[in-house]
């Protein structure tokens, strides 16, 4: 995040203070920033080297790197905020690679003007999530950009991550008589932000399923099952995300509607809105694709996860070279299930 330099005298204020462009100057503005905010928050022995870069020890297994960039707006929601959705998007990105996630590094472009409590308690929230996952942030970057020119506050984070000699997950494994099976709940992130967005307020409140699924999949990895590959539907939610895989692997995928769970909050907010739960990104939930002989036995360990509790047989890779993706409805009928044309839902994550 850049060297610490000494000098100062007074504390920022964090409680009344706002972003200014000093802070992105690299002069002494920058370095109190950084100590007394980011450094104080994410401390860790590879972050406190002070240097442009972590130095780190070398790792057995074959490197899995992901990056993401986080624009979700509103910055907090129900269930998460800006700052645990960068931590968890990357750590899950690594992870169903069926890699160990072992480091992440952040990088924020902050807006002139955004308050410092504000940003105090998104970095707390990072701080917070990387620590419960136990994966440090160990290295990263602060710029400022004027007011106006921004929204806010924008993270990118990179992780890096091993995975097993022997063991590739990859999108154009899928092959026909496999199963497709799905963690839990679709929709719940993306009508947690939308609910937030458009003042709707419920009974039962909707919030983000955002959490770091690597705990769940190492414990998916260690049954031996023949898993060929796993997936977290983000963006485009469940539907783009089974469409890449039907195209990567020239498979087709069959859905059961009925053993798709959906909470009732969000299947009527979805309705409302005209919306397909679909489509709507989730960030705590997974799609894998293995053998079928093996399904029943990873569902049971799935289940035993906090994480899994609610994970469901969904569907059956096909033979379909043409890469459908087909719904058999809860009414016996069937429809296709294809990619969204355009953004349904922007600035989701």
């Amino acid at each position: 995040m850049g060297d610490i330099k000494p000098g100062y005298i007074r504390q920022i204020d964090l409680k009344r203070g706002v972003v200014d462009m000093g802070h992105g100057s690299g002069g002494r503005a920058m370095a109190q920033l950084i100590e007394e905010l980011f450094a104080a928050a994410l401390s860790n022995d590879y972050l406190a080297q002070g240097n442009d870069g972590a130095l780190l020890p070398p790792a057995a297994g074959r490197l899995v790197m992901a990056t993401d960039s986080h624009v979700v707006s509103p910055l907090f929601f129900p269930g998460g905020d800006i700052g645990c959705l960068a931590v968890h998007g990357t750590i899950n990105d690594v992870a169903v690679m069926g890699a160990r996630p072992l480091y992440l590094a952040a990088s924020f472009i902050l807006e002139s003007g955004f308050p410092l409590a504000d940003l105090k308690r998104i970095v707390d929230s990072m701080a917070r999530a990387a620590r419960e996952a136990g994966i440090p942030i160990v290295t990263g970057d602060t710029k400022v950009v004027e007011q106006g020119k921004g929204d806010g506050v924008f993270i990118t984070t990179t992780g890096v991550g091993v995975v097993a000699d022997g063991l590739t997950l990859s999108g154009d494994r899928a092959r026909p008589g496999d199963a497709v099976l799905l963690s839990g709940t679709i929709g719940d992130h993306g009508m947690a932000i939308m609910s937030q967005r458009e003042n709707l307020s419920f009974e039962a409140p909707i919030e983000s399923d955002t959490a770091a699924l690597h705990g769940l999949i190492a414990d998916m990895l260690v049954t031996g099952a023949d898993i060929r590959l796993m997936r977290d539907p983000t963006r485009g939610g469940l539907a783009a995300t089974l469409n890449e895989i039907a195209s990567q692997s020239s498979v087709g995928i069959q859905l059961e509607e009925a053993a798709i769970p959906v909470k009732p909050a969000v299947e009527a907010v979805c309705e409302l809105l005209g919306l397909d739960p679909l489509n709507v990104a989730n960030e705590g939930k997974l799609i894998a694709v293995c053998a079928m002989g093996d399904a029943e036995r990873l569902l049971g360990v799935m289940r035993a996860h906090p994480l899994g509790k609610q994970a469901a047989l969904i569907g059956q890779v096909i033979e379909d070279r043409r890469g459908f993706v087909q719904m058999k409805t809860r009414f016996g009928g069937r429809r296709m299930v294809d990619w969204l044309s355009g953004e349904q839902l922007p600035r989701i994550c």
